[in-house]
């Protein structure tokens, strides 16, 4: 799924069989030695956040490109397999949430000022490193140069937008608004269909067709969004997870997150001193870097060279991971967590993310030749 439209030279016949062997075992006994340190919850949470990885990659399917087909080409493909995937988990999510309202919850949100912007700053800034929040995890376990370079600044990023995450809720914000029953889902798939619909009218005729690739990981990746809620206990989400990891950073080089009304919440505490081993949203993110790592290598494909570009290009691209990881955890959630997530398990505030990024990505497609980052 590597966004950055880099060609790795890969060998013609990949990885050898007994490489790939190995590749296999050695992430089952990772998930296994998860699950006998943590818990059986936690391995079968690396195992999902391992398909995640695999199939994000080895389908070629994010966000970024998609949402950049559809602005510069007028090509829906990749945006129609998010709807569809969404549509299919919401299928399934929607009963589970009524069935277990005390033991499942959905990633619902309240819909403010921060939340709006954030997703719109989120929108453009993806587009400049051509990688989300899940793509930018893809990109680095692929070996993808800007996803090395944007993700520990991503992480930074989040964990800085949620240490004054308060600050910004209180500029205002609607109560939450989630629907729900059979009422809330039909909705939803209504809401769904119409976007499908307009996205159709809006491509050429060349366009009007979904690759079969795309139906194959939306269908995937809506059986593991599911599978994430129902052990989880919670939607797929990525940008927490990162955050975590600064916030613990932090916490073990002395540094007091007191001042945080966000990071000094006991059950944010308690995840801090906690191992990430029991954190699911750390342990997804870390599967999802290490199904790309597999699919790379079991390609044969670790041969990237270094981008021809400036130094105004990089820095761009630091600046925007930093970006990427605030604006998303201030607009709670990126494209997983809110657009994604948001959506199909009810909540308003992922179409208002999902309108609020999409207008920040035309804007970021047209800012990339202007920082020298290409077309």
């Amino acid at each position: 799924m590597s966004n950055i439209e880099l060609a790795p030279p890969a060998s013609p016949a990949g990885a050898s069989t007994l490489a790939r062997i190995g590749l296999i075992a050695a992430a089952l006994a990772l998930a296994l030695a998860v699950a006998a340190f943590a818990g059986a919850r936690y391995g079968a949470l690396l195992l999902i956040g391992l398909g995640f990885g695999i199939t994000l990659e080895g389908l070629r399917f994010g966000f970024a490109g998609p949402w950049r087909r559809m602005i510069v080409d007028r090509n829906p493909d990749g945006l129609l397999g998010h709807l569809l995937s969404i549509a299919l988990v919401a299928l399934v999510a929607f009963p589970l949430l009524a069935g277990h309202p005390g033991e499942l919850i959905g990633a619902h949100a309240p819909i403010g000022y921060a939340m709006v912007g954030g997703a719109f700053v989120f929108g453009l800034a993806m587009q400049l490193v051509m990688g989300c929040g899940s793509g930018t995890l893809v990109n680095s376990g692929s070996g993808n140069p800007i996803g090395l370079v944007a993700l520990p600044f991503f992480a930074i990023g989040s964990f800085l937008g949620a240490f004054n995450l308060v600050w910004w809720t209180d500029l205002g914000a609607l109560p939450v608004i989630a629907f729900d029953g059979t009422g809330g889902l039909l909705l939803t798939l209504t809401g769904l269909a119409i976007i499908a619909v307009l996205v159709l009218w809006l491509a050429p005729a060349e366009h009007r067709r979904i690759q079969r690739r795309y139906i194959l990981a939306a269908v995937i990746l809506a059986a593991l969004a599911v599978l994430n809620l129902i052990v989880a206990g919670q939607p797929w989400g990525v940008v927490y997870g990162l955050g975590l990891w600064v916030a613990k950073g932090a916490t073990g080089m002395g540094i007091p997150l007191e001042a945080s009304a966000f990071w000094s919440l006991p059950a944010n505490q308690d995840r801090i001193a906690q191992s990430l081993l029991t954190d699911v949203t750390s342990l997804t993110n870390l599967g999802i870097i290490g199904g790309a790592f597999l699919v790379t290598a079991w390609r044969g494909g670790f041969a990237q060279k270094l981008p021809s570009y400036s130094a105004t290009a990089w820095i761009s691209a630091i600046l925007a991971g930093l970006a990427l990881g605030y604006s998303s955890r201030i607009a709670f959630g990126c494209n997983v967590g809110a657009f994604f997530s948001g959506i199909s398990t009810g909540s308003l505030h992922g179409w208002a993310w999902f309108a609020a990024a999409f207008a920040g990505s035309i804007f970021g497609v047209k800012l990339r030749p202007k920082l020298g980052l290409g077309g």
